[in-house]
């Protein structure tokens, strides 16, 4: 069992773990330092406390071990989007799939959106089936221009009323 949890500044080195080797070959590619880790958390906290509020970041534990970071994005006042990154060595349990599933009963409860996207790149099928498993429905592709071109990611929709789970956030 995951849960989430916001970001603290001890984290900075967890998410240099995080953010490195496999996990982030579908990302920029390039680890994160532990001055960006600072910055990503000074960054997630000051998020956290705007108003109207409009980004939601969680760390994703299993058993106290920060594993990955799951984020939600309100996008427009009734759609966002969520996404996900894991430690390598954590992938393969379901780990993604309840915490995406957190993230989702959060969106739909607690900040009212009525609808969710997400969206992976074509060679990382393991989170479609990730979105797939959380209840997300595969509606297409969308392209995103990259420092190596034109990428068509695949897209993933949840609409409120489809949703299943209840999060468990601490």
């Amino acid at each position: 069992m995951v849960t989430l949890r916001a970001l603290a500044p001890g984290d900075a080195p967890a998410l240099t773990r995080i953010y490195s080797g496999a996990s982030i070959q579908h990302t920029t590619g390039k680890p994160l330092t532990l001055d960006q880790a600072h910055v990503k958390i000074r960054t997630a906290l000051a998020r956290a406390a705007e108003t109207p509020r409009a980004q939601w970041s969680w760390g994703i534990l299993h058993e106290d071990d920060l594993i990955g970071l799951t984020a939600l994005r309100r996008r427009t006042p009734s759609m966002g989007t969520i996404s996900y990154i894991l430690r390598e060595d954590s992938w393969g349990h379901g780990y993604a799939t309840q915490a995406a599933r957190h993230v989702v009963a959060v969106a739909f409860t607690t900040v009212g959106l009525n609808r969710l996207e997400a969206m992976h790149h074509p060679n990382n099928p393991a989170s479609g089936r990730v979105l797939s498993n959380a209840g997300f429905t595969h509606i297409g592709t969308t392209v995103r221009h990259t420092k190596v071109g034109t990428i068509p990611y695949e897209l993933y929709g949840l609409a409120r009323d489809l949703a299943p789970g209840v999060a468990h956030i601490r």
